[in-house]
């Protein structure tokens, strides 16, 4: 690597540094067939994502969370940058987590695997 004279400026990349070439990327790589199969978002839920981002969510929240008290609004986005989702809401993470699959019948099933070195 060479050494630049004190005071020296760097001459800029050609086409600007390599993070903004990467900001730039714009080619697609489509999933194989069997990949597409298996996916668990659809294309509908894209759209429907696009189309209102705070009711998608909360839609989500309210399917694969069981919540304490609901929440009263998705999203709060009165003071930006500082967004705050799920407001009024409560969730416990150990209840969500353990206690719901057990309570659904999934109570005898493995749920973490560990291998210990030898």
């Amino acid at each position: 690597m060479s050494q630049q004279a004190p005071g020296s400026m760097a001459t800029p990349a050609p086409n600007g540094d390599a993070f903004e070439n990467l900001s730039q990327e714009d080619r697609r790589f489509a999933p194989s067939a069997e990949f597409a199969a298996n996916a668990v978002v659809t294309a509908g839920e894209y759209a429907e994502a696009d189309a209102d981002r705070p009711a998608f969510w909360a839609r989500q929240a309210r399917e694969l969370l069981d919540w304490s008290r609901d929440f009263d609004q998705a999203l709060d986005w009165s003071e930006p940058p500082f967004a705050k989702w799920f407001v009024g809401g409560e969730v416990n993470a150990a209840y969500n987590a353990l206690d719901r699959h057990v309570k659904a019948g999934n109570g005898d099933r493995v749920a973490i695997y560990f291998e210990g070195e030898p």
